[in-house]
């Protein structure tokens, strides 16, 4: 389930195929795969294959060689954005076929956009029938094409072309003269790239409908000459000449500037079909101009405004019809995140001013956006700065609940990549750890809790500051209790972990702190040893049991503590091989009068009770005194026997394996008690999870033969009884 709903089942097949690909298919002699078989695909699918092979990151060289000389796979609107793809496997995959569209934008793999033009003219289908080209991020390589011996062949060749994107490239004057001679060309957009010159748009000023040259930071034009090539535009509707606010100002970039007031307070005879215009980052303009701009061109459907300092105009505020992008209102902010989302500069300004908008409503479209701007600019320090800061306001107290839970899913799962992209700075780590400090999103929504907890332990040894260390400590104690049991065998098995975890614990005790990064810590422990043998022998071999000696005797007044402390020392005593670090007559005489005492928390000498429960089953292994022996079977009975019902969750367990040993018939009673009203208590706070857990692990055939036995103890015949009674109402429901 995404944040939308279902996935359609197409998309679900199409995943599929990518995950069996190798299944599918068999090698050709250069190692590219080919389908063993296909079907013949529906045209629309296998454009949408390619793109699902395209985001799921497995396009490339090897796999691309699916779609040569296959006649079930025909392409029409292909899409290889951001793939590792070659000139040569490029050409013998994709250009034989018929396209329409081409998506190459910031390839890999060493393709140049003198690979692709030349590799589609050389069909001469692809000569009249390619209409959308995007080539954004790549160089031009015309030099290193005809120095191999390769023939020079320009844009002009590919005669059908509409649209063609050359943003990002090192795109030159001649070569833009060449463009500008399509004669079918609407739209084109060669925003940051390294143009000088405009003038040869005049070539194609009957055609061209719509112009993107964002940041143009080369343009050698004085205002007057750039604005006279504008005018001529005849059939221009969508003109983006806005900039990088943020960028240094040089003489070329004031000439801009001067150029578009000069465009918002000239003639309303230039560019009065005008329907779009985006100036944003522009300085130098008056509301004066932008109203006169406006109101001489009633067909404008879209302003761009940001960071120009007027789109609070009032007069703005009237056009119902006019989308503005600016900062003056949540409108205006949220139409800037959807418009500019490879923008860096302005989706970060835009996200500053979001920040200050954000009220205490659930606003599930603003929360999409912000993602957006995130996954779009993965490696963006100050985006990832801002955009975590505007997730932690959005999905606060209880706003989280109200979020799509898909959505809320991507969104965490992108507040991991920040924690893996930025380890170092302390707010990026600050602001993610914060939002994932939340009860709902900890136990509701689907992520990655293993990878999660990795990172949050590596933010926890590089900072050292005591908040982060608190939330770092909190989340690891809940995120460890949810991974699977061979999640936490590979986790338990990092001694690093467990020296973090008992560095914190003996940082708290030295100073006699009882505060909730000490609770976190110990119950991260806790659960970190949960039937986990390997890590029980790490937290001894770190000297996690001599601390424990110590604080356990520093801290008897605080139950919680106490209880924690107990609980880990109890998974300790769990393992038969570890069982003899435990028979230190101190710590066992300690832990016996904790069992003892009356006016202990029942919880405190429950886990006390197991630990001896344990070390007392096995007498072959005992190395104490008889007497002590004697005494914690005497005692574990008559203890158990004073204990109140614990209404709350006071333990769960991930099986009952533990307590096998301890039902046999041949244990005495006190550690069968114990087993007994341990499996009772969990038992009668959550029957249906527990119930089938005893069938399935064969604890109910060992409590009927406890009860059918004739020298089982009443009080453990009767506790069993009641034990089964629940399992039998559970399965009769």
């Amino acid at each position: 389930m995404d944040a939308e709903g279902p996935q359609a089942l197409s998309d679900l097949c199409l995943a599929q195929v990518c995950c069996s690909l190798d299944a599918l298919c068999s090698r050709r002699a250069d190692g590219s795969m080919c389908l063993s078989w296909a079907p013949l695909f529906p045209q629309e699918m296998v454009d949408q294959l390619l793109r699902k092979m395209a985001t799921k990151g497995i396009l490339n060289d090897t796999t691309v060689g699916i779609f040569r000389n296959c006649k079930e796979l025909r392409l029409r609107r292909a899409s290889i954005s951001c793939c590792p793809v070659s000139a040569e496997a490029f050409l013998l995959a994709l250009c034989p076929h018929r396209l329409q569209e081409l998506d190459a934008s910031w390839v890999s793999g060493g393709l140049t956009v003198a690979n692709i033009v030349s590799g589609l003219a050389s069909n001469p289908e692809c000569r009249s029938s390619l209409q959308r080209l995007s080539l954004s991020g790549l160089r031009l390589g015309w030099e290193s094409l005809e120095e191999d011996g390769g023939t020079r062949v320009g844009f002009s060749s590919l005669q059908g072309l509409r649209t063609l994107n050359l943003a990002n490239t090192d795109l030159t004057d001649a070569v833009l003269e060449d463009v500008c001679s399509l004669p079918q060309l609407e739209t084109l957009d060669i925003s940051c790239s390294a143009v000088s010159e405009l003038t040869a748009l005049l070539d194609c000023k009957n055609t061209l409908r719509s112009l993107i040259a964002h940041q143009l930071q080369q343009l050698d034009m004085s205002p007057a000459r750039l604005l006279f090539v504008l005018s001529q535009l005849h059939a221009l509707r969508h003109l983006d000449f806005s900039d990088d606010h943020i960028a240094v100002e040089d003489s070329d970039e004031r000439d801009g500037d001067e150029t578009v007031r000069q465009l918002l307070e000239g003639s309303p005879q230039v560019l009065p079909s005008l329907v779009s215009l985006d100036i944003s980052g522009r300085k130098r303009i008056t509301e004066a101009g932008v109203r006169a701009f406006v109101e001489a061109r009633s067909g404008l459907v879209f302003l761009g405004l940001l960071a120009t300092g007027v789109s609070s105009c009032e007069f703005l505020s009237s056009r119902k019809n006019l989308k503005v992008t600016g900062e003056a209102n949540e409108n205006q902010v949220c139409e800037a995140l959807r418009r500019y989302r490879d923008r860096e500069c302005f989706i970060l300004e835009a996200l500053v001013h979001l920040y200050n908008l954000i009220t205490d409503k659930p606003r599930p479209d603003i929360l999409k956006l912000v993602l957006s701007g995130m996954q779009n600019h993965p490696t963006s320090l100050h985006i990832h700065l801002v955009a975590t800061t505007c997730v932690l306001s959005l999905t606060s107290r209880d706003l989280v609940e109200a979020m799509p839970v898909g959505l809320l899913s991507s969104t965490v799962t992108q507040l991991l990549y920040a924690m893996k992209t930025f380890p170092s700075h302390q707010q990026v780590q600050r602001n993610c750890l914060l939002a994932l400090c939340s009860d709902y999103i900890l136990q509701e929504v689907p992520f990655d809790k293993y990878l999660a907890a990795m990172l949050v332990i590596n933010c926890l040894s590089s900072h050292e500051d005591p908040t982060l260390q608190r939330m770092a400590v909190a989340v690891i104690s809940i995120l460890v209790a949810k991974l699977s049991t061979e999640e936490t065998a590979l986790l338990s098995k990092d001694v690093f972990i467990m020296k973090q975890l008992l560095a914190i614990v003996q940082q708290k005790a030295m100073v006699g702190v009882v505060d909730a990064t000490l609770k976190f810590a110990l119950s991260a422990l806790w659960n970190l040893t949960d039937e986990m043998p390997a890590a029980a022998r790490n937290f001894i071999e770190c000297q996690g049991l001599e601390l424990y000696e110590e604080v356990l005797e520093s801290y008897y007044t605080e139950p919680s503590i106490q209880q924690k402390l107990l609980g880990l020392l109890n998974n300790i005593a769990e393992v038969e091989v570890l069982q003899a670090d435990l028979q230190e007559e101190d710590l066992l005489e300690h832990i016996l009068s904790l069992l003892q005492d009356s006016e202990v928390e029942v919880g405190v000498r429950y886990f006390a009770g197991g630990i001896l429960a344990q070390l007392a089953s096995r007498p072959e292994a005992w190395t104490l005194g008889d007497e002590l022996h004697s005494t914690i079977l005497k005692q574990l009975h008559a203890s158990i026997m004073t204990w109140t019902p614990v209404e709350r969750e006071m333990v769960s367990y991930r099986s009952f394996h533990p307590f096998c040993p301890l039902l046999q018939t041949c244990q005495p009673s006190g550690v069968q008690l114990w087993a007994v009203w341990a499996i009772h208590l969990v038992c009668s706070q959550n029957t249906s999870h527990y119930s089938s857990m005893l069938e399935e692990e064969g604890v109910t055939e060992l409590l009927k033969a406890l009860v059918a036995h004739p020298d089982t103890h009443s009080d453990i015949k009767g506790l069993s009884h009641r034990i089964l009674q629940m399992v039998e109402q559970h399965q009769s429901r």
